[in-house]
């Protein structure tokens, strides 16, 4: 433990103190991304660019110190060094490996490697020569900030990126201690805010701190028995959730990762497979994942007939415009995946019909309530908490819309871009869905005990989003010109 003098140290947030102490021995709370570049960028340009726009935000020139009663504190790192964070190295084939194949490999290798607790919980590793330019490796302990909080810090970096909004400096004496989570979420964004604008936030405030104390009673701490009632429901909900559905990819992991990633698909084409059925985008490629895992499954001789798993979907919980602030502020909604449903028009009103029943629903508020409640507790008993949740899951799912033309860095184009995020307790797949430069992803990361090959699952994504598409493209509407 270290003791440092008071002005020197800004108190962690509940929640991203939850973060700091999830990693556990199959699974590190790190965001892990890979931006491919054409042409190759030099070490020395990159370290002085991220010298120049990334060390403006104070977390990134920061270390963690616990004191002896366990709550976590950023201060600064007086030896900060932009050499151990920014790291030059070459890419190992071994014999057989395609040149992509051996970036997978040492993605998922690096996914299993932990950062330095003694250093700002950050790196990244320049690949100078891959594929006739350059890989850029990222890794970011999920406590520094969420996905959608990070992807607009990365924005900062790139070409012509703006820089971060100057930031009040508190007070000496003002150590925060998360205290204000609530009320930050709490402000009107998507679809929470029919919600949120018609509660007393001091009402709800109380309500979901007395999910720490259930003696206190739910009903009488929120105004009307309308909202305690559906918040009451949700919350149990979330407690009396089904296990999933048995499959090949739930089960006890190794701790040894594997990624895979799939080539763009044009996103135009998906919005046509929207406007046609009358879904979203989000419904489109969220059935085009179910299906792929289906396939897969069906492939491996597992077949996923009748079978739903669970995915963990993260809900951004704060206006857009204040994502440079860092820390995370998004709750969790548990989206169950129609795997076993073969027709994929029936898929995607599957999941359009789940996506509807989540938007109207507290939980992922309530969720993002548990992990600032876990934050407060003994590592054993946020562990135990966070491990009723993870128990009835089979994967995170995230879907990330990233800007619609290419990007420049470094004076090179941004070609491709994927981010995995990590998953809690013994789940063992993430799926990433990204949007970007007209184009959308999809990728995969697995523990090699519960799934060693998920470019095999990828390689289905394809097939499933040409199914809608040949399906759209026959129903009597108007066509592309209509969307």
């Amino acid at each position: 433990m270290t003791t440092m003098p008071a002005a020197a140290r800004e108190r962690m947030s509940r929640v991203d103190t939850a973060w700091l102490r999830m990693d556990n021995d199959v699974n590190l709370m790190m965001i892990i991304g890979v931006w491919l570049l054409q042409p190759k960028i030099a070490y020395d340009v990159l370290c002085a660019r991220i010298a120049e726009k990334l060390l403006q935000y104070d977390r990134f020139r920061q270390v963690v110190v616990r004191d002896a009663t366990g709550a976590a504190w950023w201060v600064a790192d007086e030896g900060f060094d932009i050499h151990h964070h920014v790291v030059r190295e070459k890419l190992v084939r071994a014999k057989g490996l395609s040149e992509r194949e051996a970036l997978q490999a040492r993605v998922g290798e690096l996914a299993t490697t932990p950062l330095d607790p003694e250093r700002p919980l950050w790196q990244f590793r320049l690949i100078e020569s891959y594929d006739g330019g350059s890989a850029l490796i990222a890794r970011i302990h999920h406590c520094i900030g969420d996905g959608i909080a990070l992807i607009s810090v990365m924005m900062t970096v790139t070409d012509g990126g703006s820089d971060p909004p100057v930031r009040k400096r508190r007070a000496a004496s003002a150590e925060v201690d998360g205290s204000d989570w609530l009320s930050d979420v709490l402000k009107p964004l998507g679809g929470l805010s029919a919600k949120a604008a018609g509660m007393v936030e001091a009402s709800i405030a109380r309500a979901l701190e007395g999910l720490a104390d259930p003696q206190k009673g739910l009903a009488s701490s929120i105004d009307g028995a309308r909202t305690a009632a559906k918040v009451l429901g949700d919350v149990t909900a979330l407690a009396m959730m089904e296990d999933d559905s048995p499959t090949l990819l739930k089960g006890k992991p190794s701790g040894r990762k594997r990624v895979a990633w799939g080539e763009p698909l044009p996103l135009e084409q998906v919005k046509w497979i929207g406007k046609a059925l009358g879904c979203s985008i989000n419904d489109v490629l969220l059935a085009c994942a179910s299906g792929a895992i289906g396939d897969w499954l069906r492939n491996q001789g597992d077949d996923p007939a009748g079978k739903e798993i669970r995915a963990m979907v993260p809900v951004n919980l704060r206006p857009l415009d204040q994502a440079w602030k860092l820390g995370n502020r998004f709750g969790l909604a548990p989206l169950v995946l129609p795997i076993g449903i073969d027709n994929p028009v029936a898929r995607v009103y599957a999941v359009r019909a789940r996506m509807n029943a989540l938007k109207a629903s507290y939980q992922p508020l309530l969720a993002f309530a548990v992990l600032a409640v876990a934050g407060q507790l003994a590592k054993p008993i946020q562990d135990m908490i966070l491990g009723l949740f993870a128990k009835k899951a089979t994967a995170v799912m995230t879907n990330v819309p990233g800007p619609g033309v290419p990007l420049q860095f470094c004076g090179a184009t941004l070609k491709q871009t994927m981010f995995w995020v990590p998953a809690s307790g013994d789940i063992g797949v993430g799926v990433s869905i990204l949007s970007y430069g007209g184009g959308v992803q999809f990728g995969l990361i697995t523990d090699e005990a519960l799934c060693p090959d998920p470019q095999a699952i990828v390689d289905c994504f394809e097939p499933e989003f040409e199914k809608l598409l040949l399906l759209a493209m026959m129903l009597p509407w108007g066509g592309p010109d209509e969307v």
